[in-house]
């Protein structure tokens, strides 16, 4: 008789899930501690309004806070299908669990990399001088522009990042470790 993993995949899916949203929140916080470096008037103008953001926080406690509320879901909707495909395919929990933590890995690592072009991106757009955009009124046009980019192409990098992500998954999904727990 074998040894069974407890919950068995069905389990270690919403573990990984609960994983992914957890990695996704806390990317979003501390992402947002370098956008606020370089843009705290994108925050306390602009998204500590748009997020509700208590008043009594600091403004680097309120930029966590938004970044966890802005991107804890990210996890979920990077998780469900790379996660979903992992589930069906993956011939052990063990596999799974490989699987898994190489996707969220992958989706965080792409995201972190497209915020970064991002935020260099914001810095080149600023440093042209071109009026192609205009930030909201009470929001000044230089933090708006960095930090604005560095957010956009941070979802564009989890959106690319759950498509590398398959790659991690199907590589998993090939493994069959003999004696590895189901």
């Amino acid at each position: 008789m074998s040894k069974q993993t407890p919950g068995g995949k069905i389990g270690a899916f919403a573990v990984l899930m609960l994983l992914a949203a957890l990695s996704a929140g806390i990317f979003g916080a501390v992402h947002n501690q370098l956008s606020y470096s370089v843009g705290p008037g994108y925050f306390t103008d602009f998204k500590f309004v748009q997020f509700g953001t208590p008043p009594d926080l600091s403004p680097r406690a309120g930029a966590a806070l938004v970044g966890w509320q802005a991107s804890w879901w990210m996890g979920l909707i990077a998780g469900l299908p790379v996660l979903g495909y992992g589930l069906m395919r993956a011939p052990t929990t063990g596999a799974l669990w490989a699987g898994g933590i190489g996707a969220i890995i992958t989706v965080i690592m792409t995201a972190a990399i497209c915020a970064l072009l991002g935020l260099g991106a914001g810095f080149a757009y600023v440093a042209t001088g071109l009026d192609l955009l205009t930030p909201p009124a009470n929001v000044p046009a230089v933090e708006y522009f960095r930090a604005g980019f560095m957010h956009d192409a941070s979802y564009l990098g989890g959106i690319l990042g759950t498509l590398f992500a398959f790659f991690p998954m199907a590589r998993a999904t090939r493994l069959t470790t003999a004696g590895t727990p189901t």
